[in-house]
């Protein structure tokens, strides 16, 4: 999760301005700043994986993928998601919207339970938000959760094809999990190398 930065509350104004010039991210909820963490490898494979499958199926489309830079308001809250698209026609000088279809959130023991309480709660409060997408880097697993089930979770794997359905998109679990490191990626590449030698071998 975030780190608090100080228990003075600061107004919306001053927020905006400061993270103009600021080196490090801060996410804001209700006047209190907190200090975005440090991302791993894994971390940052993920996010460029979800940004390069939905920047390459959305090319010509009106609805465009954000990576992290690109903050969410919802009332007097500021988040930055890893991933988000959005369909709204904007400026060019925005660097936050309200009007998210899709938000991606790659998770880790440090940001999971934020991720999976304030922000789940306070996201599904989006009116224009379809689906919410929780991915893991310590194993191989994709949660996503959908306005059109009742924000039902569903669970995709490797050898699945987890689908987008704000987006029209059904994509390999394998190939979000592209050159990532971890018990579950390495033993799938350890069972596919070897059903790939048995065929070889007939």
């Amino acid at each position: 999760m975030a780190n608090l930065t100080s228990s003075l509350k600061i107004s919306e104004q001053d927020y905006l301005a400061g993270e103009l010039v600021s080196e490090i991210k801060h996410e804001y909820i209700d006047g209190k700043v907190f200090a975005m963490t440090d991302f791993n490898v894994n971390h940052c494979l993920l996010t460029g994986n979800i940004l390069f499958v939905l920047g390459n199926h959305l090319k010509g489309q009106p609805c465009r993928p954000y990576v992290s830079n690109m903050k969410v308001k919802i009332e007097t809250k500021y988040f930055y998601p890893d991933v988000l698209v959005d369909c709204s026609d904007f400026n060019g000088k925005d660097n936050f919207t309200q009007t998210p279809i899709l938000i991606v959130e790659v998770l880790s023991d440090s940001t999971q339970k934020y991720d999976k309480t304030l922000k789940l709660e306070t996201y599904l409060t989006i009116a224009s938000l379809q689906e919410y997408i929780l991915i893991e880097q310590d194993k191989a697993e994709v949660q996503v959760l959908r306005r059109s089930e009742g924000w039902k979770p569903n669970y995709y794997f490797l050898g699945d094809e987890a689908i987008f359905e704000s987006v029209g998109l059904k994509v390999a679990v394998e190939d979000i999990y592209d050159r990532i490191q971890n018990e579950d990626v390495r033993e799938w590449l350890e069972l596919k190398a070897q059903v790939d030698g048995d065929k070889e071998a007939f």
